[in-house]
């Protein structure tokens, strides 16, 4: 993709997020959203893609911030939020009023039905997503309906227990006589069991959906087998609108405090590219530290942050095997080495750099597993006396301002590596004095 050069933009990340654009004062000129922060940032600046955005918006952008995000849907909400409350121009000016549906469970009535919606409003109604990509949620409601997992009522009539339904439009009904539908309205299935499918339904949605996953994918791979091509096209489908369903949506990232502080966590990012001197943004970051007492219970912890921020579902903590006594050069080495020969193992994404707790030897230790590996991941070490930082092929280390946002991120990252892996050090430590004073004998 040729592109004009344009604002800086080599600390925007591959990666899910929202995406401010900010003018020569740093007002926000355009929110927006995507799947691949730098690729969509980059179209801007395209001369090839002469567009009213490209035009108009493009020669004014002096800035970019992002924030990134777990999923497209929190993505999606946060951009909303952003948009709403800064009310920036060119947002207001390309507006189209489009919402994205919503999956309603009608949960105030008394026979509940599926429907999709734009509209959230209370009136106990229980309401799942919003979802971007409506044509495939459409397609896993027909199937669910089809396969009868939530045979709930498909008509709009207005009926309930006190107001039953009148007899003359029960037997117009198509899918009464074709019994697709249970029928509460004549009394085919009871309410408390009718309840009971609405409430399977809301679990279904609320993400209790793995065993469903499961046979989605046997059918699909079964349909293939048998050459039909359609079926298992629907349910390759199915499968992705289930995964559209899963996606996580951190709710607390739309407060105006998480979303100041996303914003702060983005431009240290940044700064670490620049302090460093890294080709790309260092979005993912895994940090190592060694904890033991008198070379007893050693233990390696490590910690991931993801846009500047703990991303707890990637830490790991280590029982180290191959040391005895105090050895912290072969104690980094060997959590290294069993974090990343498992990710080239399990085809998982690498870090965008990898940060040691320690000086020139813990870096050189962690730098020759890398190497033994044939990765070429960014490496770094994080001296505690005067939080001096290693890199490889430096023979002096680099003094951070203190206040730099860089160091910071740094700094934050070493504590949290370095409480982990003591909590880990006390919890084995613990159960060890347990089980001794349990074997011990009674005097």
């Amino acid at each position: 993709m040729a592109t004009s050069p344009g604002p800086d933009r080599s600390h925007v990340p591959h990666a899910c997020g929202v995406y401010l654009m900010r003018d020569a004062r740093g007002g926000i000129l355009y929110i927006g959203k995507a799947k691949d922060l730098f690729k969509r940032v980059s179209q801007y600046f395209n001369p090839n893609k002469p567009d009213l955005k490209n035009t108009v918006l493009a020669p004014l952008v002096r800035a970019i911030d992002y924030i990134p995000c777990a999923s497209e849907r929190e993505s999606l909400l946060l951009e909303r939020r952003l948009i709403r409350e800064r009310q920036p121009f060119f947002n207001a000016m390309w507006k189209d009023d489009k919402t994205y549906p919503y999956v309603k469970l009608t949960m105030g009535e008394d026979f509940p039905r599926l429907v999709l919606t734009r509209r959230k409003v209370k009136d106990g109604g229980l309401y799942f997503g919003p979802y971007p990509k409506v044509a495939l949620i459409k397609g896993l409601l027909e199937h669910l309906w089809r396969q009868k997992l939530f045979p709930l009522r498909p008509c709009r009539w207005n009926f309930n227990l006190a107001k039953p339904l009148d007899p003359r439009v029960m037997r117009s009904c198509l899918y009464y006589h074709t019994r697709e539908c249970p029928a509460p309205c004549a009394g085919r299935i009871s309410p408390e069991d009718y309840r009971a499918i609405a409430h399977n339904a809301a679990l279904f949605f609320s993400g209790k959906r793995d065993g469903l996953r499961r046979a989605f994918a046997a059918q699909m791979r079964s349909a293939s087998r048998r050459m039909e091509y359609e079926s298992a096209a629907r349910l390759r489908d199915n499968l992705l609108a289930l995964e559209q369903m899963g996606e996580r949506v951190r709710v607390r990232a739309l407060a105006a405090d998480d979303i100041s502080r996303s914003l702060e966590s983005s431009r240290a990012v940044t700064d670490l590219q620049a302090a460093l001197g890294l080709a790309a943004p260092p979005n993912h970051v895994e940090c190592f530290d060694v904890s033991h007492f008198q070379g007893r219970q050693l233990v390696a912890g490590m910690v991931c942050f993801q846009g500047g921020q703990p991303h707890k579902d990637h830490y790991r903590r280590f029982r180290l095997r191959e040391v005895s006594g105090v050895d912290d050069f072969r104690s980094i080495a060997e959590a290294v080495r069993r974090r990343y020969s498992r990710l080239l193992r399990e085809g998982q994404a690498l870090p965008d750099l990898v940060l040691i707790d320690g000086g020139k030897g813990q870096l050189g230790a962690a730098l020759a597993e890398l190497q033994a590996l044939k990765l070429r991941i960014p490496v770094a070490a994080l001296a505690k006396r005067i939080e001096e930082v290693f890199l490889p092929g430096r023979p002096e280390a680099i003094l951070l301002d203190h206040g730099r946002p860089a160091l910071r991120l740094l700094q934050r990252l070493r504590d949290e590596a370095h409480r982990f892996g003591v909590a880990y050090h006390r919890l084995l430590r613990g159960k060890a004095l347990y089980l001794g004073s349990r074997q011990s004998p009674t005097p």
